[in-house]
């Protein structure tokens, strides 16, 4: 998109309009004929095209009126109690706004008398917008709260098992023990060595949650290599770095990773390379893990030749690598997806035993790292405060769940759910309400979600877009995007921050997400609790002040402006804090410096490598390796002889965007592309660009084959995001429909990692693939960017009377 109607501007003197996004920062317009453009910042040294397909506002998948499911709203109007039978298949009927409001708010409050506030799911997991303001899961949730009360997922998709292992075994939540990680200031300064499990991939590194300054991490790893950085990257899969030769790629049968770490351990302790006073000093358990490690506790000794049976690489290399890490300023690092395994808080636990036993948490340069090249703004200095972003009411009758955990409790109410020390009795849920996201792009093993989505008697959906989650709801409300609404973003994983106005008005008749729910509310009679009985606007204006007035990383001005001045600047860059890098490793430095005044707050005070918590929950009190139901040791590599990993994509934010321009051109044939090793494509007949099935006993898909040597035999790797899109003919052995457009989550398993966390294993997957002759590939066309049918209350037609422009 050009960027020659935009006019230039010193950044916070001009009137430049921005936009700050997930994919960062972008200078805002209009061309000519009145339509958004967008431009990359000047001064983001490796700007992202993919957030310019946010100015395609008026897509023909946009939402643009409230709709109803046909047979969902009849059973409503002759007083039925609804059934989620055709969920996907009946027409929608459009609604003026009073109508669906009214439904809305009438379904919310029968369930509520009816089954109590445990029987309303507020789901809500994704991203969204960037905003502080418009973040509509925390809109949702505190509708939900304000009308007495539901139940909420906790955790993540992207890093569940680390979020939970890590208090146990640092006390610290993710996020500070995040900020204690070495940044890339001081890997480019101070690390000697840079041992990543799963690589740094700097797809990853466009994006970050909240939006980020810019781009930064490439360079950084750039000249941290140029200085002499030693770079090995243990993975499946070549990142970045290995691709280019710059890093030593070891590679590693997926989910064995803790195999490796133990066997490293080994050899420091068998030739009494350890930092024994560290281990003294700052952990708690040593001699329990090191009896593990040497096989003192009736198991095996963890031996370099032990671990290559395991992992696939040889024992000579294992010993290389733990001798090349003695004694030198190391970072552990670990990317999500290692943990996104079964058994994936070992992996993180074992991480951290490792870099303890090197000597090196609390040092600069040196420690751990859970999370570099997830995203753009990790390892980045921090400057201050985080943002006044709208936060969340008490929801005191309501309860948790793990957020995975989902289509559980939707299929079985009433089954008890272990999770982190406490047992859940899973709620009989009624109605679903999901706002700014897709279960069915980031959940496991679909099929399995669509008859768990089957249950709820009701399902409302908020959303932009026509997703497969709205496609399949009851009740759809049409939502703003970013362009369309004003905000205030930044200011999470960097100092930018920006205010943003409406650059167009809202498409056809969408509303924002607070517009939406504040009526409800009305409706309800609980406004006052939901906003405080404020508009957007002076929303807005109270979070501005409450960051002004509290946030000592802002400009040093005389008196900073209001929200009318922030939005003349459009956007501050504030100065980082003196010394940012070492106030975010403060707490271990601290700590790594007097043990006794900086205790941690484990039981212990100190780093615990075993722990008696973890043992009560009838688990291995340290870390150890414990074969996955699917890698390549199982039987069933018999009938599954690949380990289908999925990866995050290069060219949209997971599902976001997959209908705009730069994931479409990415695709073969309009389908995702799956990577594959010459070899296992040979033994298939298989070429590159091929039309190939994907499957297992849990589903199917199609893909175009990508033929690459950056992957290890015996592992195929097929990026999430790719919208499901059914084919109404082709069907797997179990007669389900086939995914015709590539989305792994047909295959992956829904089931917890561990009842530690309970989080996503979707890495923990044996798939096998064929070729698809050339005719099949023909007729099954990929579709998955359609909107439903529609119909009046008599009639089916086959689109919405107002269906919008092309993409």
């Amino acid at each position: 998109m050009s960027d020659r109607s935009i006019e230039p501007g010193a950044t916070g003197t001009h009137p430049t309009r921005w936009l700050m996004t997930h994919y960062g920062p972008y200078q805002a317009g209009l061309d000519a004929a009145g339509r958004p453009q967008l431009a990359p910042d000047p001064a983001d040294p490796a700007p992202t095209p993919l957030g310019l397909a946010l100015a395609e506002v008026d897509h023909r998948l946009r939402i643009r009126r409230p709709a109803a499911r046909r047979t969902w709203l009849a059973a409503v109007e002759a007083g039925h109690d609804p059934e989620g039978t055709g969920r996907g298949e009946a027409p929608f009927v459009e609604l003026p706004w009073d109508e669906a409001l009214d439904l809305a708010a009438a379904e919310l409050a029968r369930i509520h008398r009816d089954h109590g506030p445990t029987a309303i799911y507020g789901g809500s997991y994704g991203w969204g917008s960037a905003g502080w303001f418009h973040r509509a899961r925390a809109q949702l949730h505190r509708l939900l709260a304000a009308v007495g009360g539901f139940t909420m997922g906790v955790g993540t998709y992207s890093h569940g098992a680390a979020e939970r292992m890590i208090p146990h075994v640092l006390g610290l939540d993710f996020a500070a023990a995040g900020a204690a990680a070495p940044d890339w200031d001081e890997i480019a300064t101070t690390t000697d060595i840079l041992l990543s499990f799963g690589g740094i991939p700097l797809r990853n590194t466009q994006l970050d949650w909240g939006g980020i300054p810019g781009h930064r991490v490439g360079a950084a790893l750039e000249r941290a290599l140029d200085r002499g950085l030693d770079m090995v990257t243990v993975a499946p899969m070549a990142d970045d770095a290995a691709a280019a030769g710059r890093a030593r790629w070891l590679r590693i049968r997926p989910g064995t990773d803790v195999a490796l770490i133990l066997a490293l351990l080994h050899v420091l302790v068998s030739e009494g390379l350890i930092d024994r006073p560290a281990l003294d000093r700052l952990t708690h358990g040593w001699p329990v893990l090191e009896a593990h490690i040497l096989g003192r506790d009736g198991t095996p000794p963890k031996t370099p030749a032990w671990a290559a049976g395991i992992t696939g690489i040889a024992d000579a290399a294992i010993a290389a690598l733990a001798r090349n890490l003695a004694g030198r300023r190391a970072v552990i690092a670990m990317a999500w997806g290692v943990q996104r395994h079964q058994n994936g808080e070992m992996a993180v636990w074992a991480a951290h035993a490792l870099a303890a036993a090197l000597g090196q948490i609390g040092l600069p340069g040196g420690g751990v790292g859970i999370g570099y090249g997830a995203g753009g703004g990790f390892g980045l200095p921090q400057t201050g405060r985080r943002p006044g972003l709208i936060g969340a009411l008490p929801n005191p009758n309501g309860m948790e769940v793990p957020v995975s955990r989902f289509a559980d409790i939707l299929l079985a109410p009433g089954a008890t759910i272990d999770h982190d020390g406490r047992r859940i009795t899973a709620p009989d849920i009624r109605l679903v309400w999901w706002a700014g996201g897709n279960p069915f792009h980031h959940h496991q093993d679909l099929n399995r979600l669509i008859r768990a989505w089957a249950v709820p008697r009701t399902i409302i959906v908020q959303d932009m877009v026509w997703t497969q989650a709205a496609r399949r709801a009851d009740l759809v409300l049409p939502a703003t995007g970013p362009l369309e609404r004003a905000d205030i973003a930044g200011g999470l994983q960097g100092p930018t921050i920006i205010a943003a106005n409406a650059l167009v008005p809202p498409v056809a008749e969408a509303r924002d997400d607070h517009a939406i729910l504040a009526a409800i509310a009305d409706r309800l009679g609980c406004r006052a609790a939901f906003d405080d009985g404020l508009d957007a606007e002076a929303w807005l204006a109270r979070l501005w002040d409450r960051a002004r007035n509290g946030a000592p990383n802002l400009p040093d001005l005389p008196d900073l402006p209001d929200l009318a001045g922030l939005r003349t600047l459009g956007r501050i860059d504030p100065a980082p804090l003196p010394d940012a890098a070492r106030q975010r490793a403060g707490r271990l430095a601290h700590f790594r410096a007097d043990p006794e005044a900086g205790k941690l707050p484990t039981p212990s005070g100190r780093i615990e490598l075993a722990s008696d918590r973890i043992a009560a929950m009838g688990l291995s009190g340290h870390p150890c390796w414990q074969p996955p139901a699917e890698w390549a040791g199982s039987e069933l590599t018999a009938r599954f002889p690949l380990h289908l990993l999925s990866p995050q994509p290069a060219t949209r934010l997971h599902g976001q965007l997959d209908h705009a321009a730069p994931s479409l051109a990415a695709k073969h044939d309009g389908r995702e592309r799956v990577m594959l090793h010459p070899d296992d494509a040979a033994a298939r007949g298989i070429a590159d660009g091929d039309c190939v099935m994907i499957w297992n006993d849990r589903g199917a898909c199609l893909a175009a084959a990508r033929l690459s040597t950056d992957i290890m035999p015996g592992v195929a790797a097929l990026p999430t995001g790719a919208w499901y899109d059914p084919s109404p003919t082709l069907k797997d052995a179990a007669g389900r429909p086939v995914c015709r457009h590539g989305n792994p989550n047909l295959l992956t398993r829904d089931a917890g990692s561990s009842p530690i966390a309970q989080a996503p294993a979707a890495q923990t997957c044996l798939v096998d693939i064929r070729r698809v002759d050339p005719a099949t590939a023909a007729a099954e066309r990929p579709s998955p960017h359609e909107g439903p049918m529609f119909a009046d209350r008599d009639t089916v037609t086959t689109a919405s009377p107002d269906t919008g422009p092309a993409a």
